[in-house]
């Protein structure tokens, strides 16, 4: 990398990245060099293919098997989906950060930061699985979060309502239903529970700040474009197929990352349908 580099096409390069330890450590190399970053906002960047290893098999998600982590390999699994989940992340950020131009420049640098905490949490992940005898890419996966991504590539509103505001969002309220049943692991188990739980701690934390970002850029293009937050995000969960969010919702951490009584109220409405 260059002295001076251009933020949105080192973003750009790395989405195209296709082994998932490049990937991190590329971004790594990227945020330690954050000082010598410039931003081109209105640079109009051609279309990267997205990059990502062979494995895992990607299915849609009612064809990706459910196991019971009262088993390592169960337990491997469930790991397994949770770090499939951070790599897409990780693709989502690095999109949303080269591919909308025209934006702030605080935009970019907030999607940096997300794509190298993402990248943070995968490593956390795949370094478990590895102790457990596993590896990224033993088990199916399912392609839900990246077809959202696709669905919205030519419109940044859609982007951040649906993924940001909604999928991601959905961590916030899965995370604790997960943790509650690895803290009822025990035996031979116990040992990679906790750690899982630990790892769990540290998303939990994190993906507040990241959903708190979608929301901002969200609530921030509502101003722009003079649009009803609650009434454009119906009209786009429609639109684009968006998958019907159900509750229970961990308001307490949704209410940290910005969602006002409204958004949950809206939320809850939305629920019922």
């Amino acid at each position: 990398m260059s002295l001076i580099m251009e933020l949105r096409t080192q973003l750009a390069h790395i989405f195209t990245l296709t082994d998932p330890a490049q990937k991190v450590s590329a971004l790594k190399a990227l945020w330690a060099l954050k000082q010598a970053w410039a931003i081109e906002e209105e640079m109009s960047l051609s279309e990267h293919p997205m990059g990502r290893p062979l494995q895992p098999v990607l299915k849609p998600p009612k064809e990706v098997p459910s196991r019971k982590p009262s088993s390592p390999e169960g337990l491997a699994a469930l790991i397994h989906s949770v770090c499939h989940i951070e790599f897409n992340a990780i693709n989502l950020a690095l999109d949303a950060g080269w591919r909308f131009s025209g934006m702030p420049k605080r935009y970019y640098l907030d999607w940096a930061r997300v794509a190298y905490e993402e990248s943070l949490h995968f490593e956390l992940l795949s370094t478990l699985l590895k102790e457990m005898g596993y590896a990224y890419g033993d088990f199916d996966a399912h392609e839900g979060l990246w077809l959202m991504c696709e669905r919205t590539q030519d419109d940044l509103l859609a982007r951040m309502a649906l993924v940001p505001r909604t999928l991601e969002a959905r961590g916030l309220d899965a995370t604790p239903l997960i943790q509650e049943k690895l803290r009822l692991l025990r035996g031979p188990l116990e040992p990679h529970a906790q750690r899982a739980l630990e790892i769990l701690d540290i998303i939990l934390r994190d993906e507040i700040t990241h959903v708190q970002v979608g929301n901002h850029w969200y609530l921030w293009l509502c101003a722009r474009e003079k649009l009803n937050p609650q009434k454009s995000y119906r009209e786009l969960t429609l639109k684009h197929r968006a998958p019907k969010i159900r509750p229970p919702f961990n308001e307490e951490a949704r209410r940290l990352a910005g969602f006002d009584d409204e958004d949950l109220r809206a939320l809850r409405e939305m629920g019922q349908v």
